[in-house]
């Protein structure tokens, strides 16, 4: 039996600043939230002697399913801040509210909580904040919470220094539990091992990775594998499979690990361009998602590797591929909304909520309103074609009607290894730098001949 994979834009949003970062919120009563970091480098004059300054914004989304001549995405708040490496929501609510972690140039870690608002909408406010250390960016935050797991609630953050520190959040006040110099240069990541919070991995521009185990101190790492030839700017780990974890680098290797045997990875699989985020599906533990910097974001396959036992060397396939962004693909994300429970056509429209921000900021594009939905000139190694998300009266016109370009990916793949599987749609975010565009899509993966879902 073949299978066919397709990937489809549903909106595209042009985020002013170069985007680096999306995250859906994993917390049940919010899976539609969706937030978006950016970092933008100022650059001074040439009679201007003062360090270049890097600024950011957050924006905060929310995805409605009111009928299909409305754009899906509605921004609901916008923040400027200090620059933005990374994001991360925590798994679980703390205090009964979702919390989005910030990672940003000022080498601090800051907590957002996400409040109802007035008229039922929802904007962030600042919580806590702790700085990891001055003169120094924040490049990257996990928390321990990976498996919905509420107990003993920490977050891992990794810095420009090459340092990993280790964060309590209890009480809302960011506490530093640990930290310490964990690679030569940068240290662009680290994730928990979400089965074992006391495991912690890092990745750094030394081209090393390294395991820590917390209960025995941070003298020296449980592990260190050279096995990727760059520096190692992405790691995670898998929570539906015990000791599985994903690891990604400027070699432009993504490389699958038991971490019961880090002398060998269990699979790699090459992609093109640097890795700079892995995520696994969030409920289909084969599935695991790519930004591929210059080569844009792909889904790969894993079963057979994660199947078939050790020894490895062999390569993850990939089933479907994202090619419409004209940038480094930085940030990417799976949502864990259902795509089947779109609202038909004609149903009411949910109430709108009115954007907030926390400085005050204006209205600019890409309101909730109908700003943000562009025509966008897309080039590709083979060809260059519009795709149009507006009309000329600046109208948003919905992915099934509009004049795109054929899917990225429509090409018969190989089943999975269970031959029952049904079929998969999946809503996804992704972003790119230099063009500051953020891009919802979705991909739906259908037997051969099996019709496939409706567009949203």
């Amino acid at each position: 039996m073949a299978w066919k994979s397709r990937t489809r834009s549903l909106q595209v949003f042009d985020t002013e600043l170069s985007a680096d970062t999306v995250e859906w919120c994993p917390v049940p009563s919010s899976h539609d939230v969706l937030a978006c970091g950016t970092y933008q480098l100022q650059k001074g004059g040439a009679e201007d002697a003062a360090a270049p300054s890097r600024t950011g914004r957050l924006y905060l989304f929310e995805f409605r399913r009111e009928g299909p001549m409305s754009p899906p995405l509605a921004e609901l708040q916008r923040v400027d801040t200090a620059a933005i490496l990374d994001l991360k929501w925590c798994h679980v609510p703390l205090s009964d509210r979702a919390v989005l972690g910030m990672a940003a140039a000022t080498g601090q870690l800051q907590l957002f909580t996400l409040s109802d608002g007035q008229a039922g909408g929802r904007s962030l406010q600042p919580l806590s904040s702790l700085e990891v250390g001055a003169e120094r960016l924040a490049l990257s935050l996990d928390w321990s919470t990976g498996r919905m797991d509420s107990s003993d609630v920490r977050v891992a953050c990794s810095d420009s220094a090459g340092c990993v520190s280790v964060i309590s959040p209890a009480e809302g006040a960011l506490t530093a539990l640990s930290q310490w110099k964990a690679h030569d240069f940068e240290a662009w990541i680290a994730a928990f091992s979400y089965w074992d919070t006391q495991l912690l991995y890092s990745g750094g521009d030394d081209c090393k990775l390294k395991g820590w185990d917390l209960r025995l101190g941070s003298s020296s790492p449980t592990f260190t594998s050279k096995r990727h030839s760059m520096g190692v700017c992405s790691i995670h780990s898998n929570p539906h499979r015990e000791h599985i974890v994903a690891t990604g680098s400027y070699d432009e290797q993504v490389a699958l690990w038991d971490g019961r045997n880090m002398r060998q990875p269990l699979a790699e699989t090459p992609v093109g361009g640097g890795v700079w985020r892995l995520k696994w599906h969030p409920t289909h533990q084969h599935l695991l998602l790519a930004a591929c910097m210059h080569n844009d974001f792909h889904v790969l396959h894993c079963q057979q590797a994660l199947e078939g036992g050790g020894g490895g060397g062999g390569a993850c396939p990939v089933v479907a591929s994202y090619i419409l962004h004209n940038s480094l693909a930085y940030g990417a994300d799976w949502s864990r909304l259902s795509l089947e429970d779109a609202a038909a056509p004609g149903s009411p429209p949910a109430a709108k909520a009115p954007k907030e921000s926390l400085d005050g900021g204006g209205e600019g594009r890409g309101g909730g309103g109908g700003g943000g939905h562009l025509r966008i000139q897309y080039e590709s190694p083979t060809a260059s074609f519009d795709t149009s998300l507006e009309d000329d009266a600046g109208r948003y016109i919905p992915e099934g009607l509009a004049a795109a370009p054929p899917p990225s990916s429509s090409t018969s793949i190989p089943p999975p290894l269970n031959p029952d599987a049904p079929s998969l749609s999946c809503l996804l975010a992704s972003c790119s730098f230099y063009d500051h565009m953020l891009h919802v899509w979705r991909w739906d993966w259908t037997p051969d001949g099996a019709p496939a879902e409706t567009a949203l």
